[in-house]
């Protein structure tokens, strides 16, 4: 089948990816290490263990550069992977462009995005480990909805702290969440310390991803048989997603494609790096040489106007230190609907990877990022979670560069999700009353003021 005739392109299971992907091993130097928050030194696998069970601190940490996945895991992936990769000729034709436009599509799978890649192995290494309980933030709800899927299926309790803008604007995530058995609460809460500091402060604060962190690693802290679960940014994150580029890899070469541009939204990084790290490893190979575009978004640009240091993934100063590009632990974005990607940091395996130059990130404000979305809604039939618009808009906009030039390149990102729950945001642009939230450089300064000093 040749590239121009393919529009769906499937994989068999028998063609699932049977190990995850660790690109540590193949960069050009290690990415510094994680600090302990009190001694500055280098943490130890006794530091993570209140929060995590070993098999999960091993894969943080290893230098293996593939780990086999569990066979119960597999069985789970099976509803929904291998997902579909498709080609947007129609897309294509409304733009009047040559390029050639194709999209992972990671919406099919129950919770309706990309999480459950991770969410699932966490359930599993948990449950095995004899937890009973996982704690965890949500932003937009994917990741919430994630964990509280993956849970059920390994007969874990999951409780989730969600932004408090996002849990206003996106009232069907909580009932989806506790239809797979999740309990949820706004973030800050009167339930922990870290919430009651900041409500104290600020009674009408609308959370953030730092604050939801907070909430949730303290009520873990405090129980023997609760654990808390990240949906981004650590290593083991980031490790599970790989299975998207693994796939597409694998599907691209049946049409005989190779990437010229790999386009990916960023917050905390999971989904950008599931798809960007396997044709990564191939780049580095000498196999290909796509550029490799993180998006993010205006209103929370960690990689484009955040600095290279070392800060805490969460608000109050709870977590270990880690050296990202980061915004400062305290920042506060804006409500953007983009609720995914408000983050005040990025993954410190992303970051180290940009600081190498091996990737380039621009930022998008989210009318653009809606423009796109409803561009391709009308084209491709399927409507884009808020996140995954951005990707959208850089593929877009490569792909009219692409109609200046004549040249046919080859694009590729990964719709991450669905907006199936995020109809109010789309809502808001058609009435033409959204709003675009851009950071300035007096703000960036302001947030950075407190970072800790190493």
């Amino acid at each position: 089948m040749s590239d121009d005739a393919a529009t769906k392109i499937l994989l068999s299971e028998s063609e699932m990816p049977r190990s995850w992907y660790n690109i540590v091993p193949d960069l050009p130097s290690p990415p510094p290490p994680v600090l302990h928050p009190g001694t500055h030194q280098p943490v130890g696998p006794e530091d993570l263990a209140p929060l995590f069970p070993m098999a999960l601190i091993e894969q943080e940490v290893t230098d293996e550069r593939f780990v086999t996945i569990p066979e119960e895991v597999l069985d789970v992936y099976r509803l929904w992977r291998p997902s579909p990769l498709f080609r947007a000729h129609r897309l294509e034709k409304a733009l009047g462009t040559p390029a050639k436009i194709y999209y992972k599509y990671e919406g099919v799978s129950p919770a309706g995005s990309h999480k459950p890649n991770t969410a699932v192995p966490q359930a599993y290494y948990n449950a095995s480990a004899g937890i009973r309980r996982l704690t965890t933030e949500t932003g937009a709800g994917q990741w919430g909805t994630a964990l509280a899927f993956a849970a059920a299926q390994f007969g874990i309790e999951c409780e989730i702290w969600q932004v408090r803008a996002s849990y206003d604007q996106k009232p069907y995530r909580k009932m989806m969440i506790e239809t797979f058995g999740g309990t949820i609460h706004p973030s800050p809460s009167e339930l922990t310390e870290a919430g009651r500091k900041v409500l104290a402060d600020d009674p009408d604060s609308p959370g953030s991803l730092g604050i939801a962190i907070s909430e949730a690693v303290e009520v873990a802290a405090q129980h023997p048989d609760t654990n808390y679960a990240l949906g981004s940014v650590l290593n083991h994150v980031l490790l599970h997603q790989t299975v998207i580029g693994e796939e597409a890899l694998l599907q691209l070469a049946k049409v005989g494609a190779v990437p010229d541009v790999i386009v990916g939204c960023t917050g905390g990084g999971s989904n950008f790096a599931g798809l960007a790290f396997p044709f990564l490893r191939e780049k580095m190979a000498g196999n290909m040489s796509p550029i490799i575009r993180a998006v993010e978004p205006a209103s929370c640009p960690s990689l484009t106007k955040g600095v290279y240091a070392y800060d805490f993934g969460d608000t109050t100063g709870m977590t270990p230190l880690m050296k990202m590009h980061t915004l400062g632990h305290d920042f506060i974005p804006d409500p953007i609907h983009a609720g995914g990607l408000r983050y005040h940091g990025m993954a410190p395996l992303i970051s180290h990877v940009y600081e190498l130059g091996l990737m380039e990130a621009v930022a998008k404000t989210q009318k653009e990022c809606f423009e796109a979305g409803v561009a391709f809604a009308r084209s491709e039939g399927i409507i884009p979670a808020p996140e995954p618009t951005h990707a959208l808009a850089a593929c877009i906009e490569e792909a009219l560069r692409c109609k200046e030039t004549g040249e046919e390149k080859v694009i590729l990102t990964a719709l991450c999700g669905h907006g199936h729950l995020d109809l109010p945001a789309y809502g808001k642009f058609l009435a033409g009353d959204m709003v675009d939230h851009s950071l300035s450089s007096a703000a960036v300064e302001a947030a950075l003021t407190k970072l800790p000093a190493v």
